[in-house]
């Protein structure tokens, strides 16, 4: 267990103090803490916020092929140990790319590698087998495994005449054309335009071959009867929620549909940084969203404007926190060339810190987890996260280079404040806590800092440069 005692770190305090700062004017001074007591940390785990975190378990075109069933089996203990409680897999089952498929082309939904086609029995992740293994041992670990669901476009089909589009269109999925499990059959009657239908609000993906939800034979192969997708994903399979690829394929109605039927956890890839526009998707549907207005704030304020004021905007998680799925980085984000869809490396942990400190329910990236220099710190994040981050949420001081928030804790959970620096110098700052008369620490472990809490709950708390800082109270013997 960390202590700190006084006599050794008066002089530290002292060198701190007199560190650089390019405010107009400095903070003034505190009375240092008393020198006769030793401060220790409080002991993370006897708190609770009540939540852990979910873990994207994938990045793009992830290597080597046929082996990540086997690999992410190989993490569960590591990622449950440290606080992780829903592991979100990707696409399952065979896409038309066969072994090389992420699964975002999906052509048999029944196919989870073990039946011959498009080149391949594995899929890219591997077998079947070795699949319903990595779920068994993600429940004893008391993880949720969340499954990847395509349920716009269809890919691999067979040649067949379209009368609806007057040419040849690859719509048929049968036991010799791409649908190898022979269940969920598909022809051009099941795809937009039909006899019945002729929906087309101008963001469909893949036209040709996109799936009417109208229809009661497709509503009923993917969440209705008693082996549709759905209930074959979640009663065989054991997966125990979603997350929706691509809603803007199909309409609100559709999700809500899925979950008044089968329930579980879900998060819907809205790709919108309009808060409202996510917050009203929530309301149709009852399913959480990925927070891209969020994301987006980070991206703003850490890379693109280099201005924290960003951070005092409007965000998802302020009106929907229970709904709102936040994240840093994302198999898409990481690929994509355009810079401003991604958090520069550099900023990563402060954005970390972001979303593992504000209300919402974070998401860590495998790429970022498993970064060797990033691990340590996203642990004791992660673990700062399931431990102090409860309570309201208010912000005590932002500007462009600082940002300040407060979480006032519930009950006998202290909660805990945020201190981010943009800067290339310390900073120091005066701010109101919800705490009186005792003394704070760091619990990210990025600076030696103790801070002491006056009577009217006032505490000057010093953050590193170019870097975060995550006070909460200490003991004192």
């Amino acid at each position: 267990m960390k202590t700190i005692h006084f006599l050794s770190i008066l002089l530290t305090l002292l060198c701190i103090g007199c560190s650089s700062d390019d405010s107009p004017q400095r903070e003034p001074e505190v009375d240092p803490p008393p020198t006769d007591v030793v401060i220790t940390p409080i002991i993370l785990e006897n708190y609770s916020s009540g939540q852990g975190v979910m873990m994207q378990s994938f990045y793009w075109d992830v290597e080597p092929r046929g082996q990540w069933w086997n690999i992410i089996t190989d993490h569960l203990t590591d990622w449950s140990e440290s606080g992780i409680e829903k592991i979100w897999l990707p696409v399952a089952t065979k896409g038309q790319s066969g072994g090389y498929s992420m699964g975002y082309d999906p052509s048999d939904y029944f196919d989870f590698g073990e039946y011959n086609q498009h080149g391949t029995v594995i899929t890219r992740f591997g077998s079947r087998k070795e699949l319903e293994t990595l779920i068994s041992k993600a429940h004893d670990l008391d993880l949720e495994v969340i499954a990847d669901i395509v349920i716009n476009h269809n890919s691999g089909g067979g040649l067949e005449y379209n009368p609806y589009r007057e040419k040849d269109t690859y719509t048929l999925f049968d036991q010799t054309h791409g649908n190898a499990s022979g269940m969920f059959n598909r022809n051009y009657e099941n795809f937009y335009p039909n006899s019945t239908s002729n929906y087309d609000d101008g963001s469909l993906f893949y036209e040709e071959t996109n799936l009417d939800h109208n229809q009661t034979y497709v509503q009923d192969w993917l969440w209705k009867s008693e082996n549709s997708v759905a209930k074959y994903y979640k009663n065989v399979m054991g997966f125990d929620g979603w997350r929706f690829d691509y809603v803007l394929g199909y309409e609100p109605w559709v999700v809500k549909a899925w979950l008044t039927e089968v329930g579980g956890f879900s998060v819907s890839e809205l790709w919108d940084g309009n808060a409202s526009v996510l917050s009203k998707y929530v309301d149709e549907t009852g399913s959480g969203v990925f927070d891209f207005s969020t994301f987006y704030k980070l991206e703003e304020a850490l890379d693109r404007f280099n201005d924290l004021t960003y951070l005092d905007k409007d965000m998802l998680w302020q009106t929907h926190p229970d709904k709102a799925v936040t994240f840093t980085a994302n198999h898409d984000t990481e690929k994509d060339a355009n810079e401003d869809n991604n958090i520069d490396p550099e900023n990563k942990l402060k954005a970390y810190a972001y979303i593992l400190t504000h209300p919402g329910y974070p998401t860590i990236f495998y790429s970022d987890y498993e970064n060797l220099d990033f691990k340590p710190p996203l642990k004791q994040l992660i673990k700062i996260h399931n431990s102090l981050a409860v309570g309201p949420t208010q912000i005590l001081y932002v500007d462009r280079d600082e940002y300040i928030m407060r979480r006032d804790g519930e009950g006998d959970n202290p909660g805990l404040v945020l201190y981010i620096n943009h800067s290339k110098t310390v900073k120091r700052r005066s701010v109101t806590t919800n705490w009186k008369q005792t003394i704070l620490i760091d619990y990210s472990n990025n600076t030696p800092f103790v801070a002491t809490v006056d009577d009217q709950g006032v505490s000057q708390l010093e953050v590193p440069a170019n870097g975060f800082a995550i006070y909460s109270i200490a003991e004192l013997q």
